[in-house]
């Protein structure tokens, strides 16, 4: 049964990088309390109470999960204990916030989804990009058409560390590509490819490159890496009419759309006839609404938990980018083999014995 008067206290899981901006976010909310926060690192909590006097601090994650004062959770921890966390979160009734991504495999992330539904909970993953101001309007522009038929999206998150010790670069930087890509075209791909290489740590990928190949024969390029000099975060789509380059490293104007596009004569008669039209037209930068989107994010796992709404970023909508992170190891494996994503779904299902939610593949 849904619990509508206690979902106000909130209890934070991991007080290391990402943790911190949770605590802050959630707290600035009207009618959230963050009522306490947990890390085994009581330096990290000392410093927490230093800023926040009257949250307060325990290294049992049990402590907090089982707290009958709280009534959801968010978990901030490395990406191995996400699933074994959150698992007992709601299994102790709490509604349940992961950051990305939401397990370490497809099989922990279909039983996740299946707890919450039985005990009526929320379940929502931290897909924070499809929150914010830029990605909205990136939607907005092709759900409208202006761009066209989207030829292909190519996505750079590249930056010198921070390196992980439990998952690769893909598994660490391409969540966030991953989820924007799904959620502005609305629809899962076909097949995955991936390729990278271990320079730091032996059998931990610190570059990657991802591609993804979707039905209505667009395809997407992610690369990511904990090597390069430079912090860059750049998506760039490619219409049949315009073109969009979304830079987020950017203070404020994050999209530019570029009104340029190659022309293919309708009809010729000899190949002396033939010749391609290049368009320059205007470049034009949107209006964006300046607000944080992991402020966003939090506000709207704070009502969907009221609520009972369907999350933006869901546990169906999690289990996706790890459905095709998990895809995308196999093609590792298989030195940057095509995985179909279909087959995938179906071996993973032979081998768990689970039923995985139904895919409707485009």
């Amino acid at each position: 049964m849904r619990n509508f008067k206690q979902t106000h206290n909130i209890g934070i899981v991991g007080c290391g990088y990402w943790g911190p901006n949770l605590i802050r976010n959630f707290r600035a909310l009207n009618g959230c309390r963050v009522k306490l926060v947990c890390d085994l690192d009581r330096d990290r909590l000392q410093h927490m109470k230093q800023l926040y006097p009257e949250v307060q601090t325990t290294t049992s994650a049990d402590e907090l999960i089982n707290h009958p004062g709280i009534a959801a959770v968010a978990i901030a921890t490395p990406v191995h204990q996400h699933y074994e966390l959150a698992r007992k979160s709601l299994l102790a009734s709490k509604h349940t916030f992961i950051e990305k991504p939401m397990a370490s495999s497809v099989a922990q992330g279909i039983e996740l989804i299946k707890i919450a539904r039985e005990q009526e909970l929320t379940l929502m993953v931290g897909h924070t990009f499809v929150y914010s101001s830029a990605v909205e309007k990136i939607k907005e522009i092709l759900d409208a058409g202006e761009i066209g038929e989207v030829f292909y999206i190519s996505a750079q998150r590249l930056n010198l560390g921070l390196f992980q010790k439990d998952i690769n670069v893909a598994w660490d930087l391409a969540p966030h590509d991953i989820s924007i890509i799904l959620h502005i075209l609305g629809q899962l791909p076909r097949s995955v490819n991936c390729q990278g290489k271990a320079h730091v740590h032996a059998g931990i990928e610190d570059v990657t490159s991802i591609t993804l190949d979707f039905p209505n024969g667009t395809f997407a390029t992610i690369q990511s890496s904990w090597l390069d000099p430079n912090k860059i975060r750049k998506m760039t789509i490619v219409g049949s009419k315009k073109m969009i380059v979304y830079d987020d490293t950017q203070p404020l104007e994050k999209i530019k759309i570029y009104d340029k596009r190659v022309e293919i004569p309708p009809h010729y008669d000899t190949f002396a006839e033939f010749h391609y039209s290049y368009h320059y037209g205007d470049i034009y930068t949107p209006y964006l609404n300046q607000v944080e989107p992991l402020k966003v994010q939090c506000q709207h796992f704070l009502e969907c938990s009221q609520t009972g709404g369907q999350p933006r970023s869901g546990g169906e909508e999690g289990l996706r980018v790890v459905q095709i992170l998990e895809t995308a190891n196999l093609s590792l494996m298989r030195g940057g083999a095509k995985v179909d994503l279909a087959d995938f779904d179906k071996k993973r299902e032979e081998e768990f014995k689970l039923k995985q939610p139904k895919v409707v593949y485009a």
